[in-house]
């Protein structure tokens, strides 16, 4: 009896081992064996080991975290040079760029129509997420009431232009069809032969993500500092530096999470997840705003958003209009790290949750 038992058990793996491999493309598979063999035939090494991760994207996570667990001040010092030699390298770009705009090349100027106009902003959406990290700083501002807002309104119209002159240079320049690259201002510079700044302009994109990284990485371990506070994550993540006075805590673990992702993962489906996370995120506070003004209308309100209900309505169809377009797999993703968010929630969160339970925050 036992070995029919153990003769069907080997019969059923040998069944899915068969439809398993019916299922995999034979050429897909040979494709990515081959990556890999490539990958490691062609990689540097350190005492004859292979490094086979992005060796360079996990050293620049590792010193933006060292920088923030020092200080905000000498995080924002270091963010202002390289904001400052961002904009040099935009600038430059602009003036070297303008010159060699064909405008045949926007013509048709929506090639791909209203389609290509949604399933582009939903992409691109990723360039402004940092805006919003302003607000996770607010407590260390002189006046958050004045400065955050005016912070985060002038951020958008500045880089807003920016984008716009951009894009209409980098189009000008070269076919559309052409940009489809990682580094689209050094590929539209070697195209017009300006060899000599493309170097500049790469290393510019390089700065560029690493001032991106390092508002990130600023302003979420604030969120889980906070979260803390309220009793939604344990005691331990609220703890702060007895001489840098920085969430370290969270911060070295923010930089964790970040590095672990940079050195393997594809970076086209980390925008896309970022991107989705935080539409669904905006779609929750702009939904919260409506709430909260009608169950708790005498809360205190430092920050008051005009027009409700009109423009969180507004913004929360934005967000859905823009999360729609992002592909499945992005929302396959999505739903698996909001599952896990909402394990970590009801095993934990609500039952230590210090405003379900009618207690002050912890100052």
């Amino acid at each position: 009896m036992r070995s029919r038992r153990v003769e069907a058990v080997r019969e059923s793996r040998h069944q899915a081992a068969a439809q398993v491999a019916a299922a995999v493309d034979p050429a897909a598979l040979g494709f990515a064996v081959n990556q890999a063999s490539d990958a490691l035939a062609t990689a540097p090494r350190i005492a004859d080991i292979p490094i086979i991760f992005n060796f360079p994207a996990v050293f620049i996570v590792a010193a933006i975290t060292v920088v923030l667990v020092i200080g905000i001040r000498e995080s924002a010092q270091f963010n202002n040079a390289m904001v400052i030699l961002k904009l040099a390298v935009t600038l430059l770009f602009l003036a070297v760029g303008a010159r060699f705009v064909q405008p045949e090349n926007w013509t048709p100027f929506a090639p791909n129509g209203f389609k290509g106009i949604t399933v582009g902003a939903a992409l691109i959406f990723f360039a402004y997420i940092g805006f919003d990290a302003v607000s996770t700083a607010a407590e260390e501002t002189r006046n958050p009431q004045k400065d955050v807002p005016r912070g985060i309104l002038w951020s958008l119209v500045i880089c807003t232009v920016l984008y716009i002159a951009i894009a209409l240079v980098l189009t000008g320049i070269m076919p559309w069809e052409q940009l489809g690259v990682a580094d689209p201002l050094a590929a539209a510079i070697t195209f017009i032969h300006q060899d000599w700044i493309a170097g500049i302009i790469a290393f510019g994109a390089v700065m560029a993500m690493t001032s991106v990284l390092l508002v990130f990485q600023l302003g979420q371990p604030r969120i889980f500092f906070s979260m803390a506070r309220d009793g939604l994550l344990p005691p331990w993540a609220a703890k702060i530096h007895p001489r840098f006075k920085t969430p370290h805590v969270t911060t070295i673990l923010t930089g964790v999470f970040v590095a672990i992702p940079a050195a393997f993962a594809n970076i086209n489906e980390m925008v896309e997840l970022t991107n989705i996370g935080t539409l669904f995120a905006f779609f929750l506070v702009a939904l919260g705003i409506i709430l909260l003004r009608r169950t708790d209308p005498s809360r205190p309100r430092p920050f008051r958003v005009p027009l409700v209900p009109w423009v969180p309505l507004l913004c929360m169809a934005m967000c859905v209009w823009l999360m729609i377009n992002l592909p499945m797999r992005t929302w396959v993703l999505f739903g698996v790290w909001l599952a896990i968010g909402l394990v970590i929630y009801f095993t934990y969160g609500v039952r230590h949750s210090r405003l379900a339970q009618g207690l002050e925050r912890i100052q």
